[in-house]
């Protein structure tokens, strides 16, 4: 079946560490992949989503969709106070290109640096 593995939380890291949450996926699909991020009492937000093995990047964070090895890793070179949150790595199927896959509930990452 399809399913989303992440980094699990939280983390915490001082101010300008680098930061690495893993993604990696199996799907029978073709899928987009994507992070969502969740500010304090804020709703969920798009950070990113996936583009044909090309590296994206928003506010400072990159990630890079290598189908081979079906990941799609968050970075940060140097996370900010403001970077606390907690980040989503969702997998949803082209079809449609809405439809979160409802047996994944996606798994958070707590994310508090000092």
């Amino acid at each position: 079946g399809d399913s989303v593995t992440q980094t699990e939380g939280p983390v915490t890291l001082p101010e300008r560490a680098a930061l690495t949450l893993n993604c990696t996926y199996q799907t029978s699909y073709s899928a987009f992949i994507f992070w969502y991020v969740q500010y304090p009492n804020k709703e969920p937000e798009l950070l990113l989503k996936s583009s044909e093995s090309q590296e994206t990047d928003s506010r400072g964070f990159q990630a890079s969709h290598v189908k081979s090895d079906s990941s799609f890793h968050l970075e940060k070179p140097s996370v900010q106070l403001s970077d606390s949150a907690v980040y989503y790595c969702v997998l949803r199927d082209t079809v449609g290109g809405t439809a979160t896959r409802a047996q994944h509930k996606p798994r958070g990452l707590g994310g508090a640096w000092v």
